[in-house]
């Protein structure tokens, strides 16, 4: 059963930057499309970016466009996301999915915190 762990969540100020992991851990993903989505405090989780299989198809939400970049590692077992000029808005626990489309992910990582301070 694989397992998926995020990792690279923490505490930065507003305009810099983080990188998100996301291992499949006991295997690859297994999946035709991965991503990420976060849910703020009082908000519903909502999509924040996705990656297909071969990692050549990438779509983002409007809002982290420009900002964010989804990538595949070739070994196909890991997931990053770069956040670049990060504003106070971005703070949230983000999640790592996994499934047969993106709007059908059926494996979920345990979340990791990012908080932007001003």
């Amino acid at each position: 059963q694989v397992q998926l762990v995020e990792s690279g969540g923490g505490l930065v100020q507003a305009g810099g930057s983080l990188r998100l992991s996301c291992a499949a851990s006991g295997g690859t993903f297994s999946s035709n499309a991965m991503g990420w989505l976060r849910q703020a405090p009082g908000k519903e989780r909502e999509f924040v970016a996705a990656i297909n299989w071969s990692g050549e198809i990438t779509i983002y939400a409007d809002s982290v466009k420009g900002r964010f970049t989804i990538s595949l590692h070739n070994t196909k077992n890991t997931m990053y996301q770069q956040m670049n000029s990060l504003k106070t808005e971005d703070t949230a626990v983000y999640y790592c999915a996994a499934g047969p489309s993106r709007s059908r992910f059926n494996k979920w990582g345990q979340g990791t915190q990012v908080t932007v301070s001003s």
